[in-house]
């Protein structure tokens, strides 16, 4: 595997470290701690990467070639340090009882192979009983951006029985204190179901939205002191079946929309917005967007979910997403995670690409989804329009009720709305028969347009006029009638 860059290394050695987590039957803990001296001259930046997974294995290294451009900016003296608990090269599993950490040093920058790897002195395990791996890789460059923010947004997943750690420990002349950035249980979930990563996903995406994607340590609670009460939050996962020939695919989407008031800090600004920045994690580790996924997100009819996409392009290696009609202080945060039912490790070897259609079907879904369990959501122009006639169209009808003088007339269309007197205030009246409107206007709209039929009566009763017939009598707004049954 060739990486072009310090980033794109750690990301493959965390997700290296996922994926042997992922494959124990234990609680596991991940660890990435950087370490800067500053004071060393050129300054000196550590990182530390541990797991307590199965254990690594030499080939998940040996394949790796550090290829940078001509104007590359960064420093790497190409030098990579590995301690593993089992000092055969091509065994993916570690004895617990191992008593000894087998060292290496590995030049990703040599291209004679038979000089990459170099065998350094074993260490004891004095008798302590783990297993797994520690990486640890020098680069002249500073710790600020450098894993932070990746890591942060790898809590999204919150793999099931996976806590994970970042620590950042800047040494200055008086000394260093490390601070833990990330703590250890956090981002762990204990169910190891299937059924269980989408609701892992959809849970660390609300958390990265409450703290404004995770630029503040907790939650805000100036902009969501209701808790959940401000995101509209839908899933979608579509999979492909494992057989001989695959491990089966599952592609994940979540969608939240955050509806605040105003901001009340500088902040807090980005909670709101016209632009979207779609996260992408493959194999629970984060990534820049494929091209198929990208190509799904453009073909996605985001106007009949009432939306509408100004620009869609990659900023940094992530889609970005920009809307023309967004009420203000609101935002959208999407997430996909696409992965294989069956873990293969190293992860170099997984090639395969997540076809368009799987990541448009999640898509479709969790907007499905979102648009089916929040009452007013994704309305698309024209069911938004109609609605607009509601409140005249509610006074008309409520009037005719009213006005009535024949008591048993009144008394039977105050049943059917569920009303228990026939001395309601007017202003109650409509209102009651407002909701119904809208909500048959709501539910038809949900549908989608191929398969839409003639939309529920306000009334459960045949005796009531067809909205044909309603129209009529109300020809001044005869489309918002006809759009009843459409």
């Amino acid at each position: 595997m060739e990486v072009s860059s310090v980033q794109e290394l750690c990301r493959y050695l965390i997700s290296c470290a996922i994926q042997r987590c992922r494959m124990s039957d234990e609680l596991c803990r991940l660890s990435v701690v950087l370490k800067s001296s500053p004071l060393s001259n050129p300054p000196l930046l550590r990182i530390s990467i541990s797991d307590t997974g199965v254990g690594s294995c030499l080939e998940e290294y040996q394949g790796l070639k550090y290829t940078s451009g001509p104007n590359s900016l960064e420093k790497w003296d190409g030098l990579i340090f590995i301690a593993t608990t089992n000092g055969l090269i091509f065994i993916a599993t570690t004895s617990m009882h191992e008593n000894e950490i087998h060292q290496y040093n590995l030049n990703v920058k040599e291209i004679v192979s038979s000089r990459r790897l170099a065998k350094l002195p074993s260490k004891p395990k004095n008798g302590a009983k783990f297993s797994g791996t520690e990486v640890l890789l020098s680069t002249l460059e500073t710790a600020d951006g450098l894993v932070t923010c990746f890591l942060q947004k790898m809590l999204i997943l919150k793999v099931p029985k996976l806590a994970i750690e970042l620590v950042v420990d800047c040494g200055n002349s008086h000394g260093s204190r490390p601070e833990n950035f990330v703590s250890a249980n956090e981002g762990i979930t204990f169910s190891s179901s299937p059924s269980s990563n989408i609701d892992s996903l959809k849970s660390g995406l609300e958390d990265y939205v409450f703290k404004h994607a995770n630029s503040q340590k907790n939650i805000c609670h100036s902009c969501f002191s209701s808790g959940r009460e401000n995101l509209k939050v839908g899933s979608g996962l579509a999979c492909r079946k494992e057989n001989h020939r695959s491990t089966g695919q599952v592609m994940e989407a979540v969608i939240i929309i955050s509806q605040l008031s105003e901001p009340t800090s500088p902040s807090c600004f980005r909670a709101c917005g016209t632009k979207t920045e779609v996260l992408y994690f493959k194999d629970f580790s984060p990534c820049s967007i494929s091209q198929s996924s990208l190509s799904a997100l453009a073909s996605i009819d985001w106007k009949s979910y009432g939306l509408i996409l100004r620009s869609i392009g990659i900023q940094d290696g992530y889609a970005s997403l920009e809307w023309e009609n967004l009420t203000p202080y609101s935002h959208i945060d999407i997430v996909l995670h696409c992965y294989h039912k069956r873990v293969i490790i190293p992860p170099a070897k997984q090639r395969t690409e997540f076809d368009r259609s799987l990541t448009r079907k999640a898509i479709k879904l969790a907007l499905d989804d979102l648009k089916e369990n929040n009452a007013g959501v994704l309305l698309t122009a024209h069911a938004l329009k109609i609605r607009g006639y509601a409140p005249d169209l509610a006074t008309t009808i409520a009037g005719l009720v009213l006005s009535s003088s024949d008591s048993d007339f009144r008394k039977e269309c105050f049943s059917l709305l569920g009303l228990q007197s026939q001395d309601m205030e007017r202003e109650i009246v409509e209102n009651c028969i407002k909701e119904r409107i809208i909500s048959v206007i709501e539910l038809n709209d949900r549908k989608p347009q191929r398969s839409r039929e003639h939309a529920p009566f306000l009334f459960e009763d045949e005796r009531i006029p067809e909205p044909d017939d309603l129209a009529e009598e109300y020809e001044e707004d005869e489309e918002a009638f006809s759009s009843l049954d459409s």
